[in-house]
C-alpha cells in the first residue's frame, strides 16, 4: 500500500481500513503498508523511498495505490528506472496515478489503470461485481479478459466523513451502455492513455510523453476526473495532442465514461447527461479535425465511474468495431 499523490487514508481511514479488509477477505492478499502512506504533506522523496521499497521487497506481489490526488507529479523525477525494473510487478491506480502509469510504460513496464484501495476496494456497501471481477482476473490470471458493458452507473459521491455512507452501496442510474464510431473494422495494439487532465499536465511539463512515433498503433483510452473539466478544455487538450502529431498515430480510442457530478458541482441527473453529451462532442470534433478515421468506442467503464474496470496500461488490446467487443489481455 503506496500513495504517491496524497495521504488520505490518514484523514479518512474508514474506506482504506475497508479496502484492506476486501483485499484481505475477498482476494487472500496481505497488505503491506509504507511510511508514507497515511502522511499527509508527505514529502515527494518520501513518496519515492516508499514506491522503491514496495518494488525491491521481493514479497510483496503488487503494488496499489491508495487514493489519487493532484502532484504526482512532482515525484517521477525521484523515481529510479533500474531499480524499479530490475523488479517488476503490477502496480494499480488511476487519476492521478496517469503519472506513475505512465512512467512505467516508459520503463517498458505493464501498470493497470483502476483499482484504488479507497475508491474501488473500499466502496461503501459492498465492491461492485464486475469491478472485483476484473481486478481478481488482473491480479490472479494471464490473457485475455472481455470487457463488458454496464447497463447502471453511478457517479455521486457521499461524504467519508459520514458513518452512515458505508451503510449501503451506491444508488446507481440505468445506461444506455457503450456507443461505436467507425465501427467497420478490428484493431489491436498497446494501450496508452489515462486520466486526460493529467496528461496535460505531463505535455505541459514535458514529462514522461514520448515522440509521437512510439505510440504508432497503440491503442489510447481516456477519462475525466471529479474536477469536472469544460468540454471546451477537453477539445483543447486534444487539439494540443492532435498538434503535436500524437492524436493521428491512435487507430483506436476507448473514452471512460464522463464523470458528471462532484461536492463542488452537484449536478442533476439532467445537466449531468448535457454535460456528457458536451464532452463526447468535443472528442468527436478532435477526432474528425486530427484523427477522423479512428475507431472510437464512448462510455466504456473505466476511470472515475462506477463499476469501474481495470484496464492494462502497456498491454495488448482488441477493439472488435463489427462484434461491439473490447478484449484486454493481462
Amino acid at each position: 500500500m503506496v500513495s504517491p499523490s496524497s495521504g488520505l487514508p490518514g484523514l479518512f481511514p474508514t474506506p482504506y481500513a475497508l479496502g484492506l479488509h476486501r483485499l484481505e477477505s475477498r482476494f487472500g492478499l496481505v497488505p503491506v503498508e509504507y511510511p508514507a502512506t497515511r502522511k499527509m504533506g508527505s514529502t515527494p522523496r518520501e513518496r519515492a523511498d516508499d514506491l522503491h521499497a514496495a518494488f525491491a521487497d521481493r514479497d510483496v506481489k503488487a503494488v496499489f495505490a491508495s487514493i489519487g490526488g493532484d502532484d504526482q507529479i512532482t515525484v517521477l523525477r525521484h523515481l529510479d528506472r533500474e531499480l524499479v525494473r530490475s523488479h517488476p510487478k503490477p502496480f494499480f491506480g488511476y487519476s492521478d496515478c496517469t503519472n506513475l502509469l505512465a512512467w512505467l510504460w516508459n520503463c517498458g513496464l505493464v501498470g493497470y489503470h483502476g483499482a484504488a484501495v479507497m475508491t474501488q476496494l473500499g466502496r461503501p456497501g459492498a465492491m461492485h461485481p464486475r469491478t472485483a471481477d476484473s481486478l481478481r482476473a488482473a491480479l490472479f490470471s494471464s490473457g485475455p479478459y472481455e470487457l463488458t458493458e454496464s447497463d447502471a452507473f453511478n457517479d455521486v459521491d457521499r461524504s467519508w466523513e459520514d458513518p452512515a455512507t458505508f451503510a449501503s452501496e451506491p444508488q446507481l442510474t440505468p445506461c444506455a451502455g457503450w456507443s461505436w464510431r467507425n465501427a467497420d473494422r478490428v484493431v489491436e495494439g498497446v494501450s496508452w492513455g489515462g486520466n486526460i487532465e493529467v496528461l496535460s499536465w505531463l505535455l505541459m511539463a514535458d514529462r514522461e510523453i514520448l515522440s509521437p512515433e512510439a505510440y504508432e498503433g497503440c491503442v489510447l483510452f481516456l477519462e475525466t476526473s471529479e474536477e469536472l473539466p469544460q468540454a471546451e478544455e477537453v477539445y483543447r487538450i486534444l487539439q494540443s495532442m492532435g498538434e503535436r502529431g500524437l492524436l493521428r498515430r491512435f487507430p483506436a480510442l476507448l473514452m471512460g465514461r464522463a464523470k458528471a457530478w462532484s461536492f463542488g458541482r452537484p449536478l442533476s441527473r439532467e445537466d449531468g447527461a448535457a454535460y456528457r453529451r458536451a464532452q463526447r462532442e468535443a472528442v468527436e470534433r478532435a477526432l474528425a479535425e486530427y484523427a477522423p478515421e479512428a475507431l472510437a468506442v464512448f462510455d466504456v467503464d473505466l476511470g472515475h465511474t462506477d463499476p469501474q474496470l481495470v484496464i492494462p496500461y502497456g498491454g495488448a488490446v482488441r477493439v472488435d468495431g463489427p462484434a461491439r467487443r473490447i478484449t484486454v489481455t493481462y
